[in-house]
């Protein structure tokens, strides 16, 4: 129990579900409650595919490059590190216009729900604690995502555009110690 934790925390972090939610709001606004529905139900399927099938074959395609866990843990610590820190610089996450039949899948599910930081933690999840506490992580974090994003009027209406940039600001400093911890176990396996 104490592996899923561990594993828990990090992902929670890296799918930064307040952080997309003002996405995912922009981007169903206007959309007829029944389409909101496939958006939100094709989104969340692709992350978990998408998220499942990088634990399964992402070790697999390091080992075919040559890749080791240590480079994988400072090229993806590193990767992380851009990222929060880009999200905490930035006001805004960016939006793009995107296609209303693939809006669940593609800029929904992957990148911003199962997005590099996603995949680069739970492979480093995956070589600390095994499969099993990762996946339920994975889906559990996904799961969360998509229960927000369910409740995403609510929530907009109670937090306000302020509380969902501090918790998002805070969730990606979060990410920022994690993936220095990342980048200096790597630097210690490369030792």
């Amino acid at each position: 129990m104490k592996d899923f934790w561990l594993c828990f925390v990090p992902l929670f972090v890296a799918v930064d579900a307040m952080g997309v939610l003002p996405m995912y709001v922009g981007l169903t606004e206007g959309l007829d409650p029944s389409r909101v529905k496939r958006v939100l139900f094709q989104s969340i399927a692709t992350a978990a595919a998408v998220a499942l099938v990088f634990l399964v074959v992402g070790k697999g395609l390091l080992t075919l490059l040559g890749i080791t866990v240590a480079d994988f843990m400072i090229a993806g610590g590193t990767l992380l590190f851009v990222l929060s820190i880009s999200d905490l610089l930035t006001a805004e996450k960016t939006q793009r216009r995107v296609d209303l039949d693939s809006l669940g899948a593609v800029p929904l599910g992957v990148p911003l729900i199962a997005g590099p930081a996603v995949l680069t933690t739970s492979i480093l999840l995956q070589d600390q604690y095994g499969p099993v506490p990762t996946a339920a992580a994975i889906i559990l974090n996904i799961s969360i995502a998509g229960v927000l994003f369910h409740f995403s009027t609510w929530i907009n209406l109670t937090l306000g555009r302020a509380g969902k940039k501090i918790i998002s600001k805070i969730a990606s400093l979060l990410l920022a110690s994690i993936a220095v911890m990342i980048i200096r176990k790597g630097i210690l396996g490369v030792l």
